[in-house]
């Protein structure tokens, strides 16, 4: 478990020096160091949350998983508020905060309580997830109500993501994969039926599938982001001497990172910020199988799930893999909510890792009681 926690924590780290050495790099030809300050002062903030999470026990997190869910879609609810949430490129995602014209994106806050929730339920209900009732119309009730309200912001790719993380989180909680077919396909279709419907996204779609002939509209993002990290090479061109950052590759320091850095620090660099979220994602599956409780299972599973595939979506939309979807890269991309609950989501992680110790020896002595056998003592 030491071997674990530590790798999670080297690469989370290093994955945020990276992120801060770039976005400055990034961001300084027209931002100056503006990005950078914000960046770090979340950053701080988040440092201090996932101490706070690592120092807590989790399993408290029982207690608090629905008023934290009320407050989520209460918050979700109010972003969607005209003169309150605040509207950007079509879409109303964030509140604008009372100081320095910073925002807060609450779907950021809904990600970590659902999987909160979901861990509780999959807990409270394992006997019976097996059913129809209990494994996937109940369940569906309360993830289609925060989903629902992420969904018309609109954001899309949050939605993918996180019906993604929740429908694995309920087959390892113990429903069965024949009651959450059905769900799935009517969403799957309900989502296509909707990015068809809205002009926006369906010409990223076509965009995406023909990206030789839109590549100098629609197109132009993905298109950019291909030459930059092409251009990189094994190497790089060298910290700071980018040429897509100087106004050719939008949101080159938030969603468009990954080119910046392929272009500036190259192949190399770039498999090794691949390499480091695959370290992750094993040593969260690690910590959740070694978990003690179910509980901690479902919690760590979530988290590592989420980190995971939003790293994946992020590298898949960069390399033309994947269509645009508007996630940032965990722990490197520009964004202070992402940053904050990122963090924070690392800090329950840790907290699993570190009661796993307290909670295994007990399921042990349970194990020897029935066979006589004397219990040891541990203080």
């Amino acid at each position: 478990m030491k071997l674990a926690t530590t790798t999670l924590a080297f690469c989370v780290f290093g994955l945020l020096a990276l992120g801060t050495v770039m976005l400055y790099s990034a961001s300084m030809a027209d931002k100056g160091t503006r990005y950078l300050t914000m960046q770090l002062v979340w950053c701080g903030i988040g440092l201090v949350s996932c101490v706070a999470m690592a120092s807590l026990d989790y399993r408290l997190l029982k207690k608090l998983a629905w008023p934290l869910f009320g407050l989520a879609v209460i918050l979700l609810g109010l972003v969607l508020v005209p003169r309150i949430g605040l509207k950007l490129n079509g879409a109303r995602r964030w509140f604008r905060l009372p100081f320095g014209g910073v925002r807060f994106q609450p779907s950021e806050v809904g990600k970590l309580v659902l999987i909160i929730v979901v861990a509780w339920y999959g807990e409270r209900y394992q006997r019976k997830m097996g059913t129809w009732s209990k494994g996937v119309m109940v369940p569906g009730i309360f993830i289609g109500l925060l989903l629902g309200l992420i969904f018309i912001e609109p954001d899309r790719g949050t939605t993918i993501l996180m019906g993604c993380v929740v429908g694995a989180m309920l087959l390892l909680a113990g429903a069965r994969l024949r009651h959450l077919t059905p769900p799935v396909v009517l969403g799957a279709v309900f989502l296509a039926v909707s990015i068809l419907r809205d002009p926006v996204r369906s010409k990223r779609v076509f965009a995406w599938l023909n990206l030789e002939q839109h590549k100098m509209d629609v197109g132009l993002q993905a298109n950019e982001a291909m030459l930059a990290l092409g251009s990189g090479g094994w190497t790089g061109l060298g910290l700071g001497n980018s040429r897509q950052k100087l106004g050719f590759l939008p949101f080159h320091n938030t969603d468009f990172i990954l080119p910046i850095i392929g272009e500036e620090l190259g192949l190399i660099a770039t498999l090794l910020v691949v390499a480091s979220f695959l370290l992750i994602v094993v040593s969260g599956f690690y910590i959740a199988q070694r978990s003690g409780d179910t509980f901690g299972l479902l919690l760590a599973s979530g988290i590592t799930l989420l980190i995971g595939l939003q790293a994946l979506f992020n590298i898949g939309v960069v390399t033309s893999v994947l269509p645009n979807k508007g996630l940032p890269l965990p722990f490197i991309s520009y964004g202070g909510s992402n940053l904050l609950m990122m963090l924070t989501s690392v800090g329950l992680l840790i907290s699993v890792a570190r009661r796993a110790c307290f909670t295994a020896p007990a399921a042990s002595t349970a194990a020897m009681e029935p066979a006589g056998l004397p219990s040891p003592q541990f203080s």
